[in-house]
């Protein structure tokens, strides 16, 4: 009898163990050329720190914790990976730092899952964005459709859990949706080509106002920035380089402020300190400037050629930085 009970009440607490959800999950890094003595999980919506865990002496990357299930990025110090999160997991990663994406391979439980996502990104670095892009309507529709397909595809496997595939599809969806809008608003864009230049007349930083027109006969590089934009930043060095090498050319170079007009004062202090040069000109009324409508710039920095008609010859032209433009100047100028 009392072997019996002891059976029974074995029974009864295992049933109880298997029955109990499991409130962490454990995770383990070794990482080859590390950038960092700590690897840190970010919430992949809001950024968000939910878990930092510093190396062990053993110089191995260890802990347990909880999430709620989901889609996570991993920080090494330099770069990030996306992750697929869940309580219950024994999830392994290896990886070398200075190969990342190309290294990472996962073992353990959840292995599955975040190897396609590493798959996912190998295949993403290597996906022709500005060929789908510069599609035609038609080729852009057969492209997304390819690109989908393909995505799907690999949710196939029968070893996924249930809530990744589900969430992965929501996300291909929206990728989907992301990328028709912007290729949308780029169409837009290319229609102008060709077209008369709508104009603008603003303020210069030398004094009085310019107009467009004023450019007729030559050709114009329009730069539309702010001070507020660090990318904008980023290629004045090699907008200064353009205007330098083809100061001498029948083309002018004017950068047309979007700045609100209470930074006026900053925008004309950053020109003295900067020592910009060309035409520095600045908008009436920043993102609602008529000008920047009808380019339909929702962006910066943004670069514009117009021929020296007037017409548009790019209403989204390569940056100064692109290794492309000086071949676009010279034959424009040739």
């Amino acid at each position: 009898m009392r072997k019996l009970l002891f059976i029974t009440l074995a029974f009864i607490g295992a049933a109880n163990v298997i029955g109990q959800t499991k409130t962490t999950l454990s995770f383990k890094a070794e990482i080859a050329n590390r950038n960092t003595d700590a690897i840190t999980f970010l919430d992949r919506n809001n950024g968000k720190e939910i878990k930092k865990i510093e190396i062990g002496k053993d110089g191995v990357f260890k802990d347990s914790f909880g999430v709620e299930e989901g889609f996570y990025m991993l920080f090494d110090g330099k770069e990030y990976t996306q992750l697929f999160l869940k309580n219950g997991y024994d999830l392994k990663l290896k990886m070398d730092a200075k190969k990342f994406d190309e290294s990472i391979v996962y073992t353990g439980n959840g292995a599955v899952e975040n190897n396609i996502l590493a798959q996912n990104a190998l295949e993403d670095a290597k996906y022709d964005y500005d060929a789908l892009l510069a599609s035609s309507e038609e080729g852009f529709s057969k492209l997304i459709a390819e690109k989908t397909a393909a995505e799907l595809v690999r949710l196939e496997n029968k070893k996924l859990d249930a809530t990744f595939i589900a969430l992965q599809k929501k996300n291909i969806e929206k990728s989907v949706t992301g990328l028709t809008k912007y290729y949308e608003e780029g169409l837009k864009t290319r229609k102008l080509n060709g077209s008369l230049s709508p104009s603008f007349e603003y303020d210069n930083y030398n004094g009085g106002k310019t107009k467009l027109e004023e450019f007729r006969g030559k050709y114009v590089y329009i730069d539309v920035w702010a001070t507020w934009c660090a990318p904008c930043r980023v290629e004045i060095p090699f907008l200064k380089k353009l205007e330098e090498k083809y100061h001498d050319k029948n083309i002018v170079f004017v950068s047309l402020s979007i700045d609100q007009k209470k930074d006026v004062e900053k925008w004309k202090k950053l020109i003295k300190d900067k020592e910009l040069g060309g035409v520095q000109v600045f908008a009436d009324n920043d993102w609602n400037s008529q000008f920047v409508k009808d380019y339909n710039i929702t962006g910066i920095p943004r670069f514009i050629i117009i021929d020296p008609n007037g017409n548009i010859v790019k209403a989204d032209a390569p940056r100064p930085s692109s290794p492309t433009i000086e071949a676009e100047f010279d034959a424009l100028l040739k």
